[in-house]
């Protein structure tokens, strides 16, 4: 039996009735315009007669896999572009290892690898490893591209001085954080009184890049820094020059992107040092301060040794004690941190 359209409202989408092959089915076209109504309504009895026919994993689409994966909170950064260019019918058993290097090059002709890599080979894979996962394809492995010149860059403590001596406190706090946590700018932003401990100088991050949630730990200085700045009674932990929090938007970490580079081209350091570096910094210097290679994935939020490899960097073996100068102590973390002196201990609240 053909779908049905109707109207519910005159100036309303067509919805779409009937049975096709056992399945009932009143969706809504989101078209309110006739023509185009139909055309949906046959596309989408040639899916559910053809899905019948050849059953779930010969006729997923990507658009449907990529909506599953957005709804259980998967990273919609890239995905755009990607079913902008792959329309509402391409199917999840074509897409394979030359399919997905095409696209790749199509969709950023002019991109490095690493750029094809983690705007398209990545997200199109998590997607389908994920309708694998639920049963709706099958399990494939992709292959991702030899990147060049990966990021190397990193602070020494001099660096990491002269920027920050160039930074306005509340930036300076900001970056303070960063680099004693680990955090990357979203999530330092994101970064709520509420899981805030001053005596260990530990916060809770329960929504991060990566949706695994984690509790980072930071050295004295960073948490001596904090309190002496001031903490707020509620909400932000890191707050703009005003005192207010930062408006919360996705996997961005442009809102201190001005007074960042201020900052950096006060202190002479090249346009290669970006608030990512700080990451990068962070494993480079918890390594060499503890060679403690777990605790380091564990802080860092990173599920894969290959991943952590590429934050931390070579250091020359004196990075450990020329740390500790600087008052960056690594190995004193959590509850083996010295407790924060009298006047310290009755923090000023920040309104």
């Amino acid at each position: 039996m053909p779908l049905k359209l109707s109207k519910r409202t005159k100036n309303g989408p067509y919805y779409a009735r009937g049975t096709v092959a056992g399945h009932k089915i009143f969706e809504s076209t989101g078209l309110s315009n006739k023509r185009q109504a139909e055309a949906w309504a046959i596309r989408k009895e040639h899916q559910i007669l053809e899905r019948h026919a050849l059953g779930s994993k010969a006729t997923l689409t990507f658009a449907e896999a990529a909506h599953d994966y957005m709804m259980t909170g998967g990273d919609t950064r890239f995905l755009e572009k990607i079913l902008l260019h792959l329309g509402p019918d391409q199917l999840v058993s074509s897409i394979d290892n030359h399919f997905l290097l095409q696209l790749a090059e199509t969709l950023y002709p002019d991109g490095s690898a690493a750029t094809k890599n983690r705007q398209v080979i990545t997200p199109v894979s998590a997607i389908i490893n994920m309708a694998a996962d639920n049963g709706k394809a099958d399990h494939r492995r992709f292959r991702r591209l030899k990147a060049k010149g990966a990021r190397t860059r990193w602070l020494t403590p001099e660096e990491f001085e002269a920027l920050c001596d160039q930074a306005p406190p509340h930036l300076k706090v900001i970056l303070t954080f960063m680099i004693g946590t680990g955090c990357r700018t979203s999530e330092a932003l994101a970064a709520d009184v509420r899981y805030w401990h001053a005596s260990t100088g530990e916060i809770w991050l329960p929504e991060t890049k990566n949706g695994h949630a984690r509790m980072v730990q930071m050295p004295q200085r960073a948490r001596d820094l904090i309190v002496s700045h001031g903490v707020p009674r509620s909400g932000a932990l890191l707050r703009n020059h005003k005192g207010h929090p930062y408006v919360a938007r996705e996997n961005s970490g442009g809102h201190i992107k001005k007074a960042f580079c201020n900052a950096r081209e006060n202190a002479r350091l090249g346009a290669d040092v970006t608030p990512h570096v700080l990451r990068h910094t962070w494993a480079t210097w918890f390594y060499a301060s503890t060679r403690d290679y777990g605790r380091l994935l564990d802080l860092g939020g990173w599920r894969t040794s290959s991943t952590a490899e590429r934050y931390r960097k070579l250091a020359p073996s004196d990075l450990g004690d020329r740390l500790k100068v600087y008052g960056w102590d690594f190995s004193r973390l959590g509850d083996q941190m010295p407790k924060p002196d009298e006047r310290r201990e009755t923090m000023r609240a920040v309104v």
